[in-house]
């Protein structure tokens, strides 16, 4: 019987991580299905979709507590892709952009979790606005809306939290 997984991964970014993390996955008879991965402040982070045969999961292990030894610290998820969470909702991507200010991200998580918005992929960055040299805040994410809401709203609601965050959002085809 074949098993999904979802393996996570952390440690000082170096060459060759990716290739010893498909080399252990490959050796234990594992097909990279998808992945997601980012340096971020000289930390290599990702997670790998991973199918195999149960009877392949002890050597899965073995071949990741290797990678553990080398500074790569590894996690194994189960992924039930069947679990009855389905994307269902309009998609859209959203960007916004506006000045950094400690506390951004939960004032506009909080706000989608009211309106019940998914967030299904998420990226944020700071970078220095090349005009005044503040802080610039910036996110891109791919969301979905339930039923009756519409991308007005959520456009409303993001940008009264404060006055100079500009929203976009268009549909995702994805």
């Amino acid at each position: 019987m074949q098993t999904t997984l979802i393996v996570s991964v952390i440690g000082p970014d170096r060459p060759g991580l990716i290739e010893q993390l498909s080399s252990a996955i490959t050796a234990a008879s594992g097909n990279w299905e998808g992945s997601r991965m980012i340096r971020l402040a000289g930390q290599f982070s990702g997670m790998v979709q991973v199918v195999l045969a149960e009877e392949s999961l002890p050597a899965l292990h073995d071949a990741l507590a290797a990678l553990e030894n080398a500074g790569l610290r590894t996690s194994v998820h189960r992924a039930d892709v069947e679990d009855g969470t389905e994307e269902t909702g309009e998609s859209l991507a959203l960007e916004i952009v506006g000045q950094d200010r400690q506390g951004i991200v939960r004032a506009i998580s909080g706000e989608l979790a009211r309106l019940g918005v998914n967030v299904v992929e998420l990226a944020t960055d700071c970078s220095q606005a090349p005009w005044s040299g503040e802080r610039l805040f910036k996110t891109n994410a791919k969301i979905l809306l339930p039923g009756a809401l519409d991308a007005d709203t959520v456009r409303g609601k993001i940008e009264a939290i404060a006055p100079d965050l500009m929203v976009e959002l268009k549909n995702d085809p994805s």
